[in-house]
């Protein structure tokens, strides 16, 4: 141990060395170098220790017999302080790093668009020319600038055209990414800064769709290219990646010839598969590029039998360039570049495969993001719950996502066969005899007994409803559409040991519904969770036996500022005990904002409408807050699509399908219900949020908090610059102390957080209110509690001492002093909920 202490004390002794403290009669009492080592002991032990455990460390330490207790509890206090102050230099440093990488690529950007206007300067002069002397030969140079050379399969049939069509794929590439062969402009909402990920554009006139995007990454280059050359990792829609050849190409780099299959979004239109030729390789400045491009007349693919359910696609050069920074980690440029073939699909989708936004937020802003997300779990930083892995939790969405994806798209070849053929029907029935479990490899978990799969799929049209809105009101509100009975049965025939189970058992659901967050990814976007729904059977022999129901749930799309993101709810049952190889069998819905051309320049953001107060907060700094008129909302729509999936017994077939269909008309009849309750139509611009009964909106509650504090404190919990209009909101949220408010009922549940508050809590803003006020104290801040809850309720308010709470994640988190207090009304007669000012709270 004196090992490790004793570069400490070097390190500290250059700037007020930690071996002397100053007394309250202004004299220093020194250490000697044993003392400081025993006292570096307990501080590794515990940083913060109370009042008889310093008392008990120097009966234990005879060499610290010497020293008061009151010193030592200063030499604590300076000895954090010391450790903030690394930790926050540390940090600092980190910052620096990567604001001058980030202000390196924003310069390159700039030249880059300097160069793009330059080049538009003279494009238009010569147009211009052009058009006074010949336009019919100016419509040819335009019609061959656009058009994209096709390279045929007779090209592809040495090595040495295929090195020729690579090195073509890479300097176009290139001219992509760093230059100015698209008219790039910016993602609407994804503006470029300090707090931003990267910066993101799309493209505004070129044949196809195309996205890039720019960013930092604390990883090496050849690190980050095998973790994007895995497509089906990161990015969802990627059914299958298969490389049939591979050769070196003589300059130190591989061709690859790659077959890809990607998933179809909804119901109502086909899968989509690619050939592509994909070139890496390294530059003369130390930089490592992945291009890739298509190639025509590849064949159908390597399973000829269901070459009918997919269309060919095309991939114009693109790819990843990865830079090597000096300041450490990579800088990555994504372009993606694809021809969707819009005429595959009825026309109410095409404005989906005709939007480079929407690819942008499914494939480059994903690529971008998934490698952010290994860096941040490679670097130690993430947490997450249940002690489980990020690898593993990154394997359950992404075996959620795949089983959902397979279930919608139903393929041939993994056995799926529909019931109602003739299309007349409004639920697609499809079964399968020979479902392979997803991610179930273990033998304990075969269900060789079931007799299959029964899926039931529907898809509809949304019309003025945000998806955010709508997935989140599906997520809080289960009972809403979900019938716990059915839930049950799918539960019980899925655990193993459960196939004689008897049908749909009468059940009761209690209405209680605990939400266990496991993780979520850096921006929040996508979150992880076990929901637990707790009830009881009806049947009398089943009385005393527990019906809880557990369900593993990935929700994302939750940030209605993404403009182009889809929404999704995916949920299958687990056994209580949660292995990590469990069976899944997905089931859920995805919710798709469609736009039209005219549209896709502009940003519609319709974050206004909330279901309740928390949810027009600004929970991040992308968050745009600005309302729509009325016009705007009417333009909004999307597209939903619902599937649902059932185990049944070989007996059962019939019975179950005709269970599910019904099942899944049920859920799109109480779906269309909370749509129309959500919806503005009918409903004057003017009348403002949509807030839930009771409820006041968010801005109305900071007014209260901070008046209340005031009355009943006499101080200001703002600052005087802060009380005006929004600002309280934005303020308050950002306020360092964590500021939570909980209802006054007889089980107590907080009902309102700001930023500090739900980090505290390591929780958010739907899942606060899972948490009841008594589950968030040790048992000492409990008894200070009680103890002075009387006071409270007298006075109106109550300072409680130092303490620790405890988080969602279980760890513990320490307070100097909290403050509580009544939050009163308008009016000041009527008490709407008790607020809570937790000051300097800090991880232990």
């Amino acid at each position: 141990m004196a090992m490790q202490v004793a570069p400490v004390h070097r390190e500290s002794s250059s700037s007020g060395s930690i071996t002397k403290h100053l007394t309250d009669n202004g004299k220093y009492v020194r250490y000697t170098a044993e003392q400081v080592e025993a006292l570096e002991r307990v501080y590794a032990e515990c940083p913060k220790p109370s009042s008889l455990r310093r008392q008990q460390l120097i009966r234990e330490c005879p060499i610290l017999a010497d020293i008061e207790p009151k010193q030592i509890k200063v030499w604590f206090q300076n000895r954090r302080c010391r450790e903030k102050q690394r930790k926050e230099s540390s940090r600092l440093q980190i910052v620096n790093r990567k604001l001058t990488a980030m202000n390196k690529l924003l310069m390159e950007e700039n030249d880059r668009l300097q160069k793009q206007v330059s080049q538009l300067v003279c494009e238009n002069g010569f147009m211009q020319q052009q058009l006074q002397t010949a336009p019919t030969a100016t419509d040819a140079r335009c019609e061959s600038v656009v058009a994209t050379p096709r390279h045929s399969l007779r090209d592809a049939n040495n090595p040495a055209g295929l090195l020729s069509i690579a090195e073509e794929t890479l300097s176009e590439f290139l001219s992509k990414a760093t230059g100015t062969a698209v008219e790039w402009v910016q993602m609407p909402g994804m503006k470029p800064g300090p707090d931003s990920i990267g910066i993101f554009s799309i493209s505004q006139s070129c044949s196809g769709v195309a996205a890039r995007a720019c960013g930092l990454v604390s990883l090496e280059p050849n690190k980050i290219a095998e973790i994007l050359k895995d497509r089906p990792s990161w990015f969802r829609d990627c059914r299958n990646l298969e490389v049939f050849t591979m050769f070196p190409a003589g300059n130190g780099g591989t061709i690859e010839l790659v077959y890809s299959q990607i998933y179809a979004p909804t119901t109502l239109a086909p899968a989509q598969d690619m050939w592509t030729l994909r070139y890496t390789t390294s530059l003369d400045n130390g930089s490592l590029v992945v291009c890739e491009r298509s190639l025509s007349g590849s064949g159908a693919g390597p399973n000829a039998a269901a070459a009918a359910q997919f269309v060919r696609a095309e991939m114009l050069p693109s790819g990843y360039l990865i830079r090597p920074c000096e300041e450490g980690g990579s800088i990555i440029h994504v372009v993606d570049h694809l021809n969707l073939q819009a005429w595959s699909v009825p026309e109410v989708l095409r404005p989906l495969y005709e939007s480079s936004k929407a690819l942008a937020q499914k494939m480059t802003i994903a690529a971008l993001r998934y490698v952010r997300q290994i860096a941040h779990e490679t670097s130690g930083e993430a947490v997450y719950g249940l002690g489980r892995e990020p690898a593993v939790l990154r394997i359950f969405n992404q075996r959620l996502s795949r089983g959902f994806n397979d279930a919608i798209n139903g393929f041939n070849d993994d056995g799926w066969s529909l019931m109602n053929a003739d299309g007349a029907e409004d639920v697609i029935i499809a079964v399968n005899s020979t479902k392979n479990l997803i991610g179930s490899n273990n033998p304990a978990h075969s269900h060789s007994l079931l007799g299959g799969i029964i899926c039931a799929k529907a898809s509809m049209l949304l019309q003025n409803v945000v998806p955010a809105v709508l997935i989140c009101f599906l997520r809080e509100h289960r009972a809403e559409w979900a019938d716990f009975s059915v839930d049950a049965y799918s539960a019980a025939l899925w655990k193993a040991g459960s196939y004689a189970y008897p049908g749909m058992r009468p059940m009761r659901f209690t209405g209680s519904q605990i939400t266990m967050p496991l993780g979520h990814t850096i921006e929040k976007e996508e979150l992880l969770e076990v929901i637990r729904l707790e009830g009881h059977s009806l049947a009398q022999e089943d009385t005393f036996v527990s019906q809880d129901i557990h369900l593993l749930q990935i929700c994302s799309g939750i940030d209605e500022s993404a403009v182009g993101a889809c929404s999704e709810l995916i949920f299958a049952p687990i056994d209580e005990m949660f292995p990590d190889d469990a069976p899944l069998l997905p089931s859920g819905f995805r919710i798709i904002p469609l736009e039209s051309k005219t549209k896709d320049t502009q940003e519609v953001l319709t974050t206004n409408r909330t279901l309740d107060l928390t949810s027009s907060l600004e929970v991040g700094p992308a968050i745009n807050h600005s309302a729509v008129d009325g016009s705007s909302c009417h333009s909004l729509r999307s597209v939903l699509t619902i599937a649902f999936q059932f185990p049944f017994e070989s007996n059962m077939q019939d019975s179950v399908a005709t269970m599910a269909r019904q099942y899944v008309r049920s859920v799109i009849s109480s779906v269309q219900r909370v749509a129309m309750a959500i919806s503005p139509s009918g409903l004057s611009p003017v009348l403002g949020p949509k807030l839930s009964a009771g409820s006041p909106e968010a801005l109305t509650l900071a007014h209260w908090i901070c008046q209340s504090y005031s009355y009943h404190l006499g101080a200001e919990l703002l600052r005087s610059d802060s009380v005006g209009g929004d600002s309280v909101l934005k303020n308050l949220w950002h306020h360092p102390d964590a500021i939570l408010c909980c209802s006054l009922k007889s089980l107590p549940v907080f009902i309102f957080a700001n930023q500090a508050g739900l980090d505290m809590l390591e929780t958010t803003l739907v899942a606060l209110q899972d948490i009841t006020l008594d589950k968030i104290f040790d048992e000492s801040g409990r008894k200070a509690l009680y103890t002075e809850f009387a006071k409270l309720m007298q006075q109106g308010f109550a300072c409680l001492p130092a303490g620790i709470c405890m988080s969602t994640m279980g760890r513990n988190a320490s307070y100097e002093q909290a403050a509580a207090w009544k939050v009163l009304s308008a009016e000041e007669n009527a008490v709407h909920c008790i607020a809570f000012s937790f000051v300097n709270w800090s991880f232990l």
